[in-house]
């Protein structure tokens, strides 16, 4: 059952990146903790984020403007590293406090805090206008690059971040989607160097088939979603997915999940 839910949410959230502010992993990260430990849902969210992206590289990434990416791109690489290897870390802590609910225990940890606690920030985020409301411009490249970078090492959040940013870059439409999938694509592939470290011994090799299929799902979704893109705009679906991904991170944050 948890390769047809999986599969299904990967198929839309990754038609839902091409019109949103949410990532791919933004979405499908709580969808495998609620089957999966948490540092594996991270490690099989970033290996399916990571394949998606390189095919919507392939489609898009030669729209990207280059001199964005060196002045965003760059510190995001350097963050990216820095993220990744501080969840790596905070994975060891032991449990913060286990309770009982009958006879089934739940246990509270560092990571499914900050993961929980930066899955609520994000969704509140896309709920308010703050964030759409800040104006950046080209000298703060480099800070967005590096805020972008780290979130997304750390848990993947990296989408809303980067848009903030990016938006007021002077990019046209396809340009500033072009520069975000490579710029994505840097960041995943530094923080999937540093997660190599514990991909295999959390249980990753046995879960390929998932993995695979997650990501037939995430390129048909990408695919689709490349085609819709000068058609339609779902702006609407980030308000209902932002309600759902904060009574996730609840369930995540005080162990249920």
């Amino acid at each position: 059952m948890e390769y047809v839910i999986i599969c299904i949410v990967a198929f839309f959230a990754s038609i839902l990146t091409f019109f949103s502010g949410f990532g791919l992993g933004t979405i499908l990260l709580p969808v495998f903790a609620l089957f999966f430990p948490i540092e594996l849902a991270i490690a099989l969210t970033g290996v399916v984020h990571f394949f998606n992206n390189i095919f919507k590289l392939m489609l898009v990434g030669h729209n990207a403007n280059k001199k964005v990416l060196l002045y965003f791109g760059v510190p995001a690489i350097i963050a990216a590293l820095i993220g990744a290897y501080l969840l790596v870390n905070i994975t060891d802590i032991e449990p913060l406090y286990t309770y009982f609910i009958g006879s089934k225990s739940f246990e509270i940890t560092t990571v499914k805090l900050v993961i929980a606690f930066l899955l609520i920030t994000f969704a509140i985020m896309e709920l308010s206008p703050f964030l759409n409301s800040l104006k950046f411009n080209k000298k703060h490249l480099p800070l967005g690059g590096f805020l972008s970078g780290f979130f997304g090492g750390l848990s993947g959040h990296q989408g809303a971040l980067r848009s903030a940013f990016l938006i007021n870059s002077g990019l046209n439409k396809e340009a500033f989607i072009g520069t975000a999938v490579v710029i994505s694509c840097f960041v995943d592939f530094s923080r999937l160097s540093v997660y190599s470290t514990r991909l295999f011994s959390s249980g990753l090799d046995e879960n390929f088939p998932l993995i695979f299929s997650a990501t037939l799902s995430a390129i048909t979704g990408a695919f689709i979603g490349n085609k819709l893109l000068k058609k339609v705009t779902f702006g609407f679906i980030q308000k209902l997915i932002a309600i759902l991904l904060i009574g996730i991170s609840i369930a995540l944050g005080i162990g249920i999940i």
